[in-house]
């Protein structure tokens, strides 16, 4: 790499983000295809899946594998006869290429999107300051970020903010899925309660959070309207840092408290 800085011209080697497809093949057939940063596919693809509806247990996956030869990344899912049934209407529908940018693009209708998502409960009260650890913790765990300096962080908290896992990735959106595909191929689903993201919360976000059941969602850049809109339909909590270390709270402000 070269790199002009001051009136000077340097040579600098620089590492760069990877940036690969992954095919995810359902019931033999192509279904999508992901750009995303190589790492987690298992988890990735639960987390997919889970986020379009076609599954809502690890149960409902028969088989789910990976598979690398000859140069080709695709996860493979079989679904559970009675799940597969349940979700014909979504295997049907034709496939869409996922850019690191959207994941949603090639969505036939919205209102896919709102049939497949439910509100979610409110079960946490939290108060700004750990919603802001929250955050700070991404850092700890953004290595791809220190490196390249071009990858998007999620972590997803239990009940008292424990933390349950998190991911980097090029795309924001397979961040999100890989993180929560961890804690649903655990068993962990259930418990989640807060995701802390690095980039800005827009719609398909809102919608793979409230698929999961994520009560509260923070970040370091301010969401879209239309991911408020979203949240405040699903009985969300969406919030951002502000500038000089304010706070901003869009929507769902009884899951926090203002002790001070």
């Amino acid at each position: 790499m070269i790199l002009f800085e001051n009136g000077i011209v340097k040579k600098r080697e620089q590492a760069l983000i990877l940036e690969e497809p992954l095919s995810i093949r359902i019931e033999g057939k192509p279904y999508s295809v992901v750009m995303r940063t190589p790492g987690d596919e298992l988890a990735h693809a639960a987390g997919f899946c889970l986020a379009e509806g076609l599954v809502e247990a690890p149960e409902d996956f028969a088989t789910l594998g990976f598979c690398t030869e000859d140069g080709v990344n695709v996860v493979t899912a079989t679904l559970a006869p009675e799940r597969r049934q349940q979700v014909h209407h979504i295997l049907n529908r034709q496939g869409f290429i996922s850019q690191t940018s959207c994941g949603i693009c090639g969505k036939e209708l919205l209102s896919d999107l709102y049939q497949i998502v439910k509100p979610v409960e409110t079960t946490i009260t939290i108060d700004i300051d750990q919603a802001k650890q929250c955050i700070q913790r991404l850092s700890e765990h953004q290595d791809l970020y220190a490196r390249t300096g071009s990858s998007h962080a999620a972590m997803v908290f239990g009940t008292g903010l424990v933390p349950l896992a998190w991911a980097e990735d090029v795309g924001r959106h397979n961040a999100l899925d890989k993180a929560i595909g961890k804690t649903f191929l655990e068993g962990q689903l259930g418990q989640i309660r807060v995701s802390a993201m690095s980039s800005r919360l827009s719609f398909e976000l809102v919608q793979k959070a409230a698929r999961a059941g994520l009560e509260i969602m923070v970040s370091m850049s301010r969401p879209t309207a239309l991911a408020v809109e979203l949240a405040e339909s699903l009985n969300m909590t969406l919030a951002c840092l502000g500038k000089k270390r304010g706070f901003m709270i869009f929507c769902g402000k009884e899951r926090f408290s203002f002790s001070r």
